[in-house]
């Protein structure tokens, strides 16, 4: 374990989170350099060390647990009993932040909800993740990201026209409140830089999705006309999508006429330039299905690397798509490297993807592996509180820790 390097070193977050909102924010805080106690239940801990497989070869741990649990000390805590509800009082004596994902009202039952810590700890930043906020009729409802997802609008939104709507690959809703929690958390840091006082952060996964809803939410805004399903086509320019190529796929991504004027020249296709369906992105937007169906049997002359070098000299926007495979094995993604290996407590070497937050001065650092549970219960709990050894196995007959 080495000393924290990033701007954020010398706060303290004690993280009531689990699973991926807000275990996201909080790794987050931790690569930025505060010191992050996790706090997990006794025997069975953060429920994603459960969501396997795949576990990390030579260890019991997940993957998914690994994935956003580094720079994170774990401390086991009963905080439905008084003693373990004591312990978080002393904790906090020392703590700058607090992150919570519970249910709406849910900690306030063991006396940890923000209004009745801010009278003890005014200067403490409170931050809490949950499906739909602190207010609302929604509020009590547990959520879910592909649940987020369906009512956030993101879903009907992606996937083939005649298909059925699509949730992304990837838990976004849970990914997007974890940053917008980071992001609100640093924010009240400035304020309470400024007047001593803490605050709560109140995030709610639906407002974060609906707010990342973006040039769709604001199409929508300006015509009150829900956007169609384009599949992998942009609503707003064209070409700008997937198309076949004599061996696999290309992403094109034309963003102005001038570069579709570049491409038309690569592609031999110049005579479309005299067409006033292709004269001007917006002709092109109106007329998408001539465009496409026009420029299809061109992409599938080369193949996709054909294509990739072609139009990359030509400055214009493509890509293949990558399985993971080859999205770790890409020579920019290696340059950059995305991937960290970290010495896990069980022996064994695990790789983590990087933070990708890069800082000149203060950069990201990784200190401490994604723990084992219970790893630094008593380190805590001697280290911080001064507890005895005989107190802490005191706690351990009793199950609090």
């Amino acid at each position: 374990m080495t000393s924290p390097t990033g701007p954020l070193r010398g706060l303290r977050v004690l993280d009531l989170t689990r699973v991926l909102a807000g275990p996201t924010c909080t790794q987050m805080l931790g690569d930025l350099g505060a010191e992050v106690i996790k706090i997990e239940k006794p025997e069975s801990g953060d429920d994603t060390r459960g969501f396997a497989p795949p576990v990390w070869p030579e260890t019991t741990e997940s993957a998914y647990f690994l994935g956003v649990n580094r720079n994170k000390k774990s401390l086991t805590l009963d905080i439905s009993k008084p003693e373990g509800q004591a312990i978080v009082h002393e904790l906090l004596d020392g703590c700058d932040i607090l992150v919570e994902n519970f249910k709406v009202g849910a900690l306030a039952k063991y006396g940890l909800g923000f209004e009745q810590l801010s009278q003890k700890f005014p200067g403490l930043i409170y931050c809490s993740i949950t499906g739909f906020g602190q207010t609302g009729p929604y509020a009590p409802r547990p959520g879910y990201d592909s649940l987020i997802q369906a009512m956030g609008g993101v879903m009907s939104l992606t996937g083939e026209p005649d298909g059925l709507p699509q949730k992304v690959g990837v838990p976004v809703a849970d990914l997007f409140a974890g940053l917008y929690g980071c992001i609100g958390i640093l924010a009240a840091l400035r304020h309470r830089e400024r007047t001593g006082q803490g605050q709560q952060v109140d995030i709610g996964m639906l407002d974060t999705s609906v707010a990342w809803l973006a040039n769709q939410g604001m199409n929508y805004l300006a015509t009150k006309e829900n956007p169609p399903r384009l599949g992998n086509q942009h609503p707003n320019i064209v070409p700008y999508q997937v198309f076949p190529t004599r061996d696999g796929h290309i992403v094109l991504s034309v963003g102005n006429d001038p570069t579709f004027a570049r491409f038309c020249e690569v592609t031999g296709q110049q005579a479309l330039l005299s067409d006033e369906r292709f004269a001007t992105n917006a002709a092109r937007v109106a007329n998408r299905q001539f465009v496409t169906e026009t420029l299809t049997p061109v992409m599938q002359q080369r193949s996709t690397d054909e294509w990739v070098a072609a139009l990359e000299q030509a400055k214009i926007g493509c890509g293949p798509i990558n399985t993971l495979e080859k999205v770790f094995a890409d020579p920019h993604v290696q340059a950059r490297k995305v991937v960290v290996e970290m010495a896990h407590s069980s022996g064994a070497t695990v790789e983590v993807i990087a933070n990708p937050v890069r800082l000149s001065s203060t950069p990201p650092d990784y200190r401490v592996p994604p723990p084992q549970l219970g790893e630094h219960s008593e380190e805590v709990l001697s280290g911080l509180l001064g507890m005895s050894e005989s107190a802490i196995q005191a706690l351990r007959d009793k199950g609090i820790v």
